[in-house]
């Protein structure tokens, strides 16, 4: 274990993505202790060009954009954090019962996560989030984990079908030891690294969901994500007027957030899989 951890640490691409984390955890965290003010106050005109006052201009309300981009980031990166929590937890169920178990519970369980593949997130997503009288952040989060499981439940079924026949789980099950016993202390350990690559895939995958569903329109209420920044930038035609800073910002954070993710799990994958290591 400790060998795999100083390799990883050696990975261009995994020590990238964690500095790019890094980085941007420090701002959201430092910049509104900084700077005190409310981020939907308005402390200018609307899309004030960047200035020593405001580094990033102003927005179409007058607010602070870089003060907005640090709250925005925080919301965006919470729900991922919470859809790839729950995403994981539904694909790693799923995936463990329906590889270990076989039979008509794996046909059972295989079918419903060929259904779910089938059906456009997105789509689920919309309709979903449409319906809602009120769109809580930890709903929205909520919404993309349920819709988002499947492909962690496919790899996880795969690599537990592959697992079930080893001699350890074969002299678990000799000794009595119980289904979920065996899956939790026999077969768990053996893919933990896959489930936490699953983690970060199904973070970024939030992070990028919750971006799409806000520019549409459909954020959580009563607070700023990335998405929704680029919404209001969209419909008050931020582009046009070329009031770049209003826009670009929130662009790059989840391009650099998904893309520092991806490179972890890139990282992590050329560590822990032996074809890929080989």
């Amino acid at each position: 274990m400790k060998t795999n951890i100083i390799i990883l640490l050696k990975s261009p691409k995994f020590i990238i993505g964690l500095l790019i984390i890094m980085i941007i955890t420090g701002f959201i965290l430092s910049y509104p202790i900084i700077n005190k003010a409310s981020p939907i106050e308005m402390v200018g005109m609307s899309f004030e060009e960047p200035s020593s006052k405001h580094i990033l201009g102003t927005d179409n309300f007058g607010a602070d954009v870089l003060l907005k981009l640090a709250y925005g980031t925080r919301t965006s990166v919470y729900i991922g954090l919470l859809a790839g929590i729950f995403a994981t937890i539904l694909g790693l169920i799923i995936g463990l019962f329906s590889g270990y178990l076989g039979g008509i519970i794996d046909n059972i369980l295989n079918s419903l996560t060929n259904i779910f593949i089938v059906i456009p997130p997105i789509i689920v997503l919309i309709l979903i989030s449409v319906s809602l009288e009120k769109r809580s952040t930890l709903i929205i989060a909520i919404i993309i984990g349920v819709t988002s499981w499947p492909w962690t439940a496919r790899a996880i079924r795969a690599q537990t079908s592959s697992l079930r026949h080893r001699d350890h789980v074969n002299i678990a099950k000799i000794s009595g030891y119980t289904t979920p016993k065996i899956i939790l202390f026999e077969i768990l350990p053996y893919i933990a690294s896959y489930v936490f690559m699953a983690f970060i895939i199904q973070t970024a995958a939030g992070i990028l969901s919750e971006a799409a569903i806000s520019m549409l329109g459909l954020a959580p209420e009563n607070s700023i994500t990335l998405g929704l920044m680029l919404n209001w930038a969209l419909a008050f035609d931020a582009i046009n007027v070329e009031a770049w800073w209003a826009f670009l910002p929130p662009t790059a954070i989840i391009t650099f957030l998904t893309l520092s993710l991806y490179l972890m799990n890139a990282g992590m994958d050329e560590i822990f899989n032996p074809k890929i290591r080989s």
